[in-house]
């Protein structure tokens, strides 16, 4: 039986939004910011430009958005952003303790450490209080690439599993957080291994009712890495198994936010928004259904309606097979055909599509 975890409040502070996890609260989508943002200066082109690709990713369902911080130039940037954004920001803090300190004099909702490399007891025990005190929660992160050198030696002889060494490592963290009598904290193991990733989440879940932050690390290019990630998310999400979830890909975060949105409605935890659906196309192609979804993916997963969108290659899988969408677009001939409900509504030229489809959209 697995543990029903407790709930954390990450954000709320000044114009951030609130986000629970934990309890029966909906599963939260996270992603990581890829650039390093070292040297924007607020106000400039740059910055304008880094909070409308934030606003963008947040428009398409991501809530929680993590940077890493490798030094304190970074992190005074992550500062001034965490002033002029909603969405909660994370903090990735490795090996230097003071970057997680100051981090935590702005408006930053939750801190990512490791306690076992940022040194002493005292050192975590600094961010921690200073954590408490401003209301921010902590994600300990454990990776299988990084386990203590004991652990990954137990692991090496056979005397226990990579997995159960994820639990081992997050099981020492958590007792420092004990002996400081700290709660507001989430716990992440992460392996490459979707099955490691299953088992080492299943044991602790059975022990602990920590909140759990699930991901495949690495999972590598988009389509090894959605698979991986499908696999892993779907078993632990139906066996009640994680509060919020990172698809991590090697592609651009808005792929990241899709894609965790996709896997979260197939397994019945995400309702309303746009859903597509695309034909893959073949040698009848009267359309081009994948320059199409290129142009449109981002723009309708952003939207706030609750509709289904059918991009279909031809009349075959025209408006019979997407009778069903409130919306569709394909081909036939030199023409193409907007429908709604499987019924024709307006024939149009190829230049004319995108104008067209765009006016019977905002018709919706």
């Amino acid at each position: 039986m697995f543990k029903k975890p407790y709930v954390i409040t990450i954000g709320g502070k000044g114009k951030t939004k609130k986000i629970c996890l934990g309890g029966d609260n909906p599963i939260a989508i996270q992603t990581m910011w890829k650039e390093p943002i070292v040297g924007i200066r607020k106000n400039s082109q740059e910055y304008t430009d880094l909070l409308k690709k934030i606003e963008q990713v947040q428009m398409l369902g991501c809530d929680i958005l993590r940077f890493a911080v490798p030094d304190m130039e970074s992190a005074e940037v992550l500062k001034n952003i965490a002033e002029d954004v909603s969405i909660p920001l994370v903090a990735d803090i490795h090996f230097d303790y003071k970057l997680a300190l100051s981090c935590l004099d702005g408006n930053i909702a939750k801190i990512r450490i490791n306690p076992g490399n940022i040194g002493s007891f005292e050192r975590t025990k600094a961010v921690v209080d200073k954590a408490r005190d401003k209301g921010t929660a902590i994600r300990v992160g454990i990776n299988t690439g990084s386990l203590p050198k004991d652990l990954e030696n137990l692991v090496v002889e056979g005397k226990i599993t990579r997995a159960e060494g994820l639990v081992k490592a997050a099981e020492r963290e958590m007792e420092d957080f004990d002996k400081l009598n700290f709660k507001d904290f989430v716990v992440s193991m992460k392996a490459s291994s979707v099955a490691e990733t299953i088992e080492s989440n299943e044991k602790f879940a059975e022990k602990y009712n920590v909140p759990l932050h699930i991901g495949v690390t690495e999972a590598g290019p988009i389509i090894g890495g959605v698979v991986k990630s499908t696999l892993a998310f779907s078993h632990l999400l139906k066996e009640g198994v994680g509060s919020t979830i990172r698809v991590s890909l090697s592609s651009e975060s808005e792929n990241e936010v899709i894609t965790a949105k996709e896997i979260l409605r197939e397994c019945g935890l995400y309702s309303g928004g746009v859903k597509i659906v695309s034909c893959p196309r073949c040698g009848r192609n009267g359309f081009d259904v994948h320059s199409f979804i290129n142009r449109w993916q981002n723009e309708l997963q952003s939207l706030n309606k609750d509709i289904t969108v059918a991009v279909m290659g031809c009349v075959v899988n025209g408006p019979g097979e997407g009778k069903n969408a409130d919306i569709g677009i394909t081909g036939a001939g030199n023409s193409v055909i907007i429908f709604k409900h499987g019924i024709t509504v307006r024939t149009v030229t190829p230049e004319e599509a995108d104008t067209a489809f765009r006016e019977e959209l905002n018709s919706l």
